[in-house]
């Protein structure tokens, strides 16, 4: 399998009118059309949160009714769990983000071939593109999900998907609000990736006749060249046409230029000057400082109990699983060690977790496929984990009440 650069639908199947769409998705008629009808100041919850430069960015919330169709548009068109049979988007090599990763990318290559890629689609595997560069252009595009056009999101439903008007129309209504894609809607990400399936590739084909790499992760496009004095005036143009033709705007302020002459070349915050992705030395620093601050929070017995600690507890262990994402040396000894300081529960927890699970079985069964009553039981799990570790017997029994008001599983949602 080569190196992919247009989308492409990869199933035979087809959405053929509104009835088939209401079926893939596994809703009533009553239950889209009621999703549409709710009032615009009931459809999205907006609130405010900040972005790493302090200013504020606005993200919606939506209507239960409305996540539930989206979820479902995730899973059942744009990222089927049997992508094999029955995944309706292959995506291209250069993209990255909130897309499914593809199990087939390798699956007919050789372990000696060129073009082997890692099949993930994280900014890890983005910046690994990147790795041997010595020089980087980066651009952002502005207001990204704002700016892309309820028509746009048409356009991918009708002729990337290659459904009728019908279903299209039906599909594009739920997954815009007021005219355009929303930050905080389920599918946005999956549309943002691919609102530029028309004329992406004809970019990065002419990028890479001049032996440059493009990717993209989501709305920020990285382009690296090995030449350490490469002038990227040609590649900023027809990236600048590019989004044009879509109206989509570039952010001029967060246009940078790199020389690894003068700079530390970095790639979604990650070294690119080797054959791997790297951390910056200094964020591996910052990791072992938060594991000893760790183990030294973890001396206080009453303090381990609380729940402060188990938010540390969850920071730590997350930067440092992102050392073994990388392979880093010191990942094994560090994971060693925030093991071994687990949050540990109290006789608070027990009462806590009892009334936790007596809520559910109150909401069960007419709530257990709503999407808060799922993330409900999950902390309701994850409460019984951490009980364990002390009170063995009192979570075995409280966890045979538990499995049974489980919600559907995920491929029914």
């Amino acid at each position: 399998m080569s190196y992919q650069y247009d989308f492409k639908k990869t199933s035979i199947n087809v959405i053929a009118n509104f009835d088939s769409l209401i079926d893939t998705l596994g809703v009533t008629k009553k239950e889209f059309h009621d999703a549409l009808a709710l009032p615009d100041n009931k459809k999205y919850t907006s609130f405010p949160i900040s972005k790493s430069d302090g200013s504020k960015r606005t993200v919606y919330s939506p209507h239960k009714n409305i996540r539930r169709l989206q979820r479902r548009i995730n899973r059942r068109i744009f990222n089927s769990k049997d992508y094999k049979k029955n995944g309706l988007i292959s995506w291209p090599s250069y993209l990255y983000g909130s897309i499914p990763n593809d199990p087939r990318i390798n699956d007919t290559l050789s372990a000696s071939s060129e073009l082997m890629i890692d099949n993930s689609k994280d900014y890890i595997a983005c910046a690994k593109n990147h790795c041997g560069a010595r020089a980087i252009m980066k651009m952002d595009i502005s207001n990204f999900f704002d700016n892309i056009h309820e028509n746009q999101v048409f356009t991918i439903f009708k002729k990337l998907l290659k459904f009728p008007d019908e279903v299209s129309k039906a599909l594009t209504s739920i997954c815009c609000f007021q005219g355009s894609v929303i930050q905080g809607a389920l599918t946005s990400s999956y549309i943002a990736s691919a609102v530029l399936f028309e004329v992406e590739a004809q970019t990065v084909i002419r990028l890479r006749r001049k032996k440059l790499v493009y990717t993209r992760l989501v709305d920020d496009i990285t382009i690296s060249s090995k030449d350490l004095s490469y002038d990227f005036s040609f590649a900023q143009n027809i990236v600048e046409e590019m989004l044009n033709l879509l109206d989509l705007p570039i952010n001029r302020s967060k246009t940078s230029f790199s020389y690894c002459s003068t700079d530390e070349l970095l790639v979604h915050g990650l070294r690119i000057n080797y054959k791997e992705p790297r951390l910056p030395s200094t964020e591996v620093s910052r990791i072992r400082a938060s594991v000893k601050n760790l183990e030294k929070l973890a001396e206080d017995a009453s303090y381990r109990i609380s729940r402060d600690y188990r938010k540390s507890f969850n920071r730590c262990l997350g930067r440092v699983n992102k050392l073994g994402r990388l392979g880093h040396k010191q990942h094994t000894s560090l994971l060693s060690r925030v093991n071994k300081i687990q949050p540990l529960p109290s006789e608070y927890d027990i009462k806590r977790t009892i009334k936790f699970i007596v809520k559910l079985e109150g909401w069960h069964p007419s709530h257990y496929e709503d999407y808060w009553y799922r993330r409900c039981f999950n902390k309701a799990q994850s409460e019984l984990n951490i009980l364990q570790r002390t009170f063995d017997k009192t979570a075995k029994s409280l966890r045979i009440r538990l499995r049974k008001i489980s919600p559907p599983l995920e491929d029914d949602l």
